[in-house]
C-alpha cells in the first residue's frame, strides 16, 4: 500500500472518530485499525475494519424507509424525521447511493480506496 492511500485512509478514520453519527462498533474498529497501523496486527485489522464499515454505511433507501418510519420518528423526532427523508430524497433524486452524514461520509472516503488497503 503506497503511503498517500494509507494518509488518506488516516485522516479520513479520524473524520469517522469525530463524527457524532458514529456508531460504537465503527468507532472501536476504527481506533483498533489506527493502533495496528505499522504493526504486525494491521493486515488483519484493516480487514476487520473494511468489513465492519461496509456493515456500517447506510444505503440512502434505507435512511428514507427509517426516517419515514414511526421508530425514525421516535427517534430523531417527527419534524427531524421529515427533515432527513426529504433530503434522502433529494440525495437519491440526485443519484447518491448512501447517506450524507459525517459518519457515512467518511465510511465512503475510506472504503473508496479499500482495495489499495487491503492489498
Amino acid at each position: 500500500m503506497e503511503k498517500k492511500d494509507l494518509d488518506f485512509a488516516t485522516e479520513a478514520t479520524r473524520e469517522l472518530l469525530d463524527a457524532p453519527t458514529c456508531c460504537a462498533e465503527a468507532r472501536e474498529a476504527a481506533q483498533r485499525w489506527l493502533d495496528a497501523i505499522g504493526t504486525p496486527t494491521q493486515e488483519g485489522e484493516t480487514k476487520k475494519y473494511i468489513a465492519e464499515l461496509e456493515e456500517d454505511i447506510m444505503p440512502i433507501e434505507t435512511l428514507i424507509q427509517f426516517a419515514t418510519s414511526q421508530e425514525g420518528a421516535a427517534y430523531f423526532g417527527a419534524d427531524t424525521a421529515a427533515g432527513i427523508a426529504a433530503h434522502g430524497k433529494e440525495l437519491a433524486a440526485a443519484g447518491a447511493k448512501y447517506c450524507d452524514c459525517p459518519a457515512c461520509a467518511a465510511a465512503k472516503k475510506i472504503l473508496s480506496v479499500k482495495d489499495k488497503l487491503l492489498a
